[in-house]
């Protein structure tokens, strides 16, 4: 599967609840990190999702967002811890390569954001995802 989206991210479905409109979804990433994901009850039937099956989440880079600080009371369903492993400095945005066990996810913010958090190679920082911005393929 080739896709534009920089972040394709395998893994188990370990819960599955379905709602009147749409479908959480849980995915064990191994490491001790999971995902969570909102789809329509329709994709769900379409793939026939089962707990147990293997699924990539799909993330647009643009969709990570980073935070230095562990955040507290907030309504993002995905808060990863994950490691700096590169900074790609670019004029007007930067790309950030956050290590998660054996995971890499990539994130790219604007240049002043980067600056501000001062944020390097090696530093601890939390990816901040939402589940409606996880598309499922198997």
């Amino acid at each position: 599967m080739k896709t534009s989206a920089r972040n394709q991210l395998q893994g188990t479905i370990t819960e599955i609840k379905s709602g009147q409109v749409n479908t959480e979804v849980v995915i064990d990433l191994g490491a001790e990190a999971k995902l969570t994901a909102i789809i329509t009850n329709d994709a769900k039937d379409d793939m026939g999702l089962t707990v147990g099956d293997s699924a990539y989440a799909i993330i647009k880079a643009s969709f990570v967002i980073v935070s230095k600080e562990k955040p507290g009371k907030i309504s993002t369903r995905n808060i990863l811890e994950t490691t700096v492993d590169e900074v790609v400095n670019g004029m007007v945005n930067s790309e950030l390569k956050l290590k998660m066990g054996d995971h890499m996810l990539t994130s790219i913010i604007t240049k002043d954001a980067e600056d501000e958090l001062e944020v390097k190679a090696g530093d601890t920082v939390y990816a901040l995802i939402k589940a409606n911005s996880i598309i499922l393929a198997q």
